[in-house]
């Protein structure tokens, strides 16, 4: 497979996952008591970091072969979006995430994470698009 398509096809992947925890998973922690959130959480964050980890790492690690190899609008916007993706990702949502995982999240924790995160989903959404283009303006 060629560079650009797998890219695509990670950058769709982050799409549906960004989705889905907008739409979904995050809206429903609110209807978890604290105990129970913090039960199921630690088992979620478990299981999501599988998923997770591995889209990041490989989009980041594309994007910087890409941007490597060529500069052009394409490749420096896309590197832009990845790292402001990765910034609010480990200075806004780890923690969130670590305080319910300290059993000590604040009451608003979970409509923090949904509020925050319409952020990364636009983003992660923008550069879906951006790549989408760029495939078809190539091929």
């Amino acid at each position: 497979m060629e560079l650009d398509f797998i890219r695509l096809l990670i950058d769709f992947g982050f799409v549906v996952l960004i989705w889905a925890v907008q739409l979904v998973i995050y809206p429903s922690f609110k209807f978890y008591n604290k105990e129970n959130l913090y039960v199921w959480h630690q088992s979620y964050t478990a299981r999501v970091t599988i998923i997770v980890l591995p889209l990041m790492f490989s989009q980041l690690i594309l994007a910087s072969i890409q941007l490597w190899q060529t500069q052009n609008l394409y490749t420096i916007l896309s590197g832009l979006i990845i790292v402001t993706l990765w910034l609010q990702t480990f200075l806004i949502f780890v923690p969130l995430h670590q305080s319910i995982d300290n059993n000590n999240s604040k009451a608003n924790v979970c409509s923090q994470l949904v509020t925050k995160n319409w952020m990364r989903t636009l983003l992660w959404t923008l550069l879906f698009f951006i790549s989408l283009w760029h495939y078809f303006l190539i091929y």
